[in-house]
């Protein structure tokens, strides 16, 4: 896809855009959910989709429910008819077949060098347009940050840390950071809770590669009956604290404050889909009037992580596009920039 055709595909100061073209990349747990966040929105349009064996674009859409029904039954949406393809590079062929405006990146950072890899990918394939993902790690984005250059001269927009932590609490922090002078913490809580972890597999494997004496590598070599071996000794609860994620990283870039001022953690229930405890984000700084405050920010224990990580998602994928429009290209963060709402 050109840069013409790229800028040409949507006004969005326009009262009536055109439906912008949306692929997901990875269709385990959250790439579902994103397939269901899409489907009421009038501004995008759900055309392409690819998981490790296979891929499937339509330009007339994808039907979540169809593509929900073949991955789940049969592994791939390579087997759905019509539009489906087996392929093992079904990313990189699916980037040469599909006209898509953006791609929210809704795949495992498993190795932690993932994601760069795939963004790589789409440079070498000579692809212009926007790139979105939900990565947790601070190291995975730092990847990312060194490649922005790269990422500039091949007419990309990469909005990367974009899900709910990083994300939409790291926004929210930027955001309450503007009352202080200076900033002494920034505490992160997250409580998540999902009725079956084998829904979310790769979200749990990189939760457990967070915990003390597990490594990325050893948490993606896990067999299924070894990670339930593990939440058996837990009752289903993984508790996390100080994790390596990204946010700091991301509030640093700003000069909001230094990343041993961000704090993150939080419980992960597996077996219930309530939360354990509700999801904030606490800013503490002192004010120019030399007052010490603390902006607290709290979601609503009935938004789900898939919710509070693929709406942002989506919404900083339309933030990208109006970028892209611009001939902004380069990488940005949630911290950056606002999302905009999708209709």
């Amino acid at each position: 896809m050109d840069r013409e055709h790229a800028t040409s595909r949507v006004n969005l100061s326009s009262s009536q855009p055109a439906a912008l073209r949306v692929g997901v990349l990875g269709f385990g747990g959250l790439g579902q959910a994103a397939a269901r966040v899409l489907a009421p929105k009038q501004e995008m349009h759900w055309v392409a989709a690819a998981d490790r064996k296979g891929y499937a674009y339509d330009a007339q859409g994808l039907d979540p429910d169809s593509c929900i029904a073949v991955y789940r039954s049969q592994g791939s949406l390579g087997y759905l008819e019509p539009g489906g393809v087996l392929s093992n590079n079904s990313i990189q062929e699916l980037i040469g077949r599909a006209p898509v405006d953006g791609y929210f990146l809704a795949l495992p950072n498993l190795p932690n060098t993932f994601m760069a890899s795939v963004a790589r990918q789409f440079i070498q394939a000579g692809w212009q347009g926007v790139l979105v993902d939900a990565i947790k790690r601070t190291s995975a984005v730092e990847q990312l940050l060194a490649m922005a250059d790269e990422l500039q001269a091949a007419g990309i927009t990469y909005m990367t840390g974009c899900g709910a932590t990083p994300g939409l609490l790291t926004a929210a922090a930027a955001l309450a950071a503007q009352s202080y002078a200076e900033i002494h913490s920034v505490k992160i809580t997250f409580g998540v809770g999902i009725a079956n972890w084998e829904a979310y597999r790769a979200t749990v494997r990189e939760d457990i590669a967070h915990l003390p004496g597990y490594t990325v590598e050893q948490a993606r070599a896990m067999t299924d009956a070894e990670v339930e071996a593990l939440l058996d000794q837990t009752n289903g609860l993984i508790m996390l604290e100080n994790m390596e994620h990204a946010d700091d990283v991301m509030l640093e870039r700003l000069g909001i404050c230094s990343r041993d001022r961000v704090t993150v953690g939080g419980i992960v229930d597996t077996r219930n889909p309530k939360k354990p405890l509700s999801t904030n984000v606490q800013v503490t700084g002192r004010t120019f009037e030399g007052k010490i405050s603390t902006h607290t920010f709290t979601l609503g224990d009935e938004t789900s992580m898939a919710a509070n990580v693929c709406g942002p998602a989506f919404g900083y994928l339309k933030t990208g596009i109006g970028l892209h429009q611009r001939g902004l290209y380069g990488l940005f963060t949630a911290a950056e920039v606002m999302p905009q709402f999708v209709r």
